[in-house]
């Protein structure tokens, strides 16, 4: 994996399809945990708790097992009548265990037309377990392929990590299965090529740990302050997008935003990106398959290849 350091000021006018100028990403992550792991080590939760400390994996921890089921029971429910409400769409991402113990939650994100991307087998898992065994980390991530298609009933087009917790070898191995975006990296407000060993391209759409509903709990907004992070982000973007095209997203956890102290802060803020001219609410894919056809009127390609 490797991609050429191109500051904004060298790059080409962005301009998005139909005269878009800002792309609004709303991914509501659909994630299973295992309640225990076959482990006596620290239990990774894959964000934060409600209740701290940290139990051995064979060890069940309740508060956090069920904070986190109610999203599944109750918030999820709540943002598909929110976003149902609003008319847009969201892009989700799903594990593959959310997939196998949580298959309603799956069934009404594709009734509705959303896209679903792969976020790994089950959440407490990461890639970076296997920085040093290739050969695991593909079966994972094959793994984690084969139950996306068996449930989606096609083959995905991209990939985000578990906790964002890739390796060097995570964007080859996922070129090598035909995937064409990725969304682990956090350093661009624009798509990007990312290079591989193979020679076939990956976009990189970039995901964030900023713009995150996990900021109400690490930061400890409220509804109002959550929804001006919300604006503040969209505001600069959107401002910047005059001239070149943006991306923005916002990370959504069906747990975390779907509490009802909560929710009205991400329905202020859909509210607030409508009123405004040329926001597109698009699928990774629709982004990744543009710029694939499009990336040179943006970023020339070096013609340097890949370090192997």
């Amino acid at each position: 994996m490797e991609y050429d350091f191109v500051p904004l000021p060298d790059r080409k006018p962005l301009k998005w399809p139909n005269d878009n100028r800002l792309a609004v990403i709303l991914t509501i992550n659909l994630e299973y945990w295992d309640p225990v792991q076959d482990s006596d080590k620290p239990y990774y939760p894959g964000g934060p708790g409600i209740v701290g400390g940290n139990l051995p994996g064979n060890v069940y921890d309740n508060p956090n097992f069920t904070w986190r089921e109610y999203g599944h029971r109750v918030g999820v429910w709540r943002m598909f009548d929110l976003f149902d409400a609003e008319g847009v769409p969201a892009s989700c991402t799903m594990n593959a265990k959310m997939a196998l113990k949580r298959r309603p939650v799956i069934d009404a994100a594709l009734e509705r037309g959303w896209e679903i991307v792969p976020h790994n087998f089950v959440q407490d898992e990461l890639l970076t377990d296997y920085m040093f065994d290739e050969k695991a980390e593909r079966d994972v991530i094959k793994r984690t392929l084969d139950v996306y298609e068996d449930t989606i009933g096609k083959k995905p087009k991209g990939w985000l990590s578990s906790s964002l917790r890739s390796t060097l070898n995570t964007i080859d191995i996922l070129a090598e299965e035909g995937l064409i975006f990725v969304t682990d990296l956090l350093n661009d407000d624009q798509p990007y090529l990312v290079k591989t060993r193979s020679g076939a391209p990956m976009v990189s759409i970039s995901y964030t740990s900023e713009v995150n509903d996990f900021s109400f709990l690490r930061q400890g907004l409220t509804v109002d302050t959550g929804f001006s992070m919300f604006k503040e982000q969209f505001d600069w973007l959107y401002q910047e997008s005059a001239t070149s095209g943006r991306v923005m997203n916002i990370g959504l956890h069906p747990h975390v935003i779907g509490q009802p102290f909560r929710i009205r802060a991400l329905r202020d803020f859909i509210r607030y990106a409508k009123a405004h001219d040329g926001v597109w609410f698009p699928k990774r894919e629709e982004i990744a398959e543009w710029y694939l056809d499009n990336h040179a009127l943006h970023i020339e390609p070096s013609g340097d290849p890949p370090i192997p």
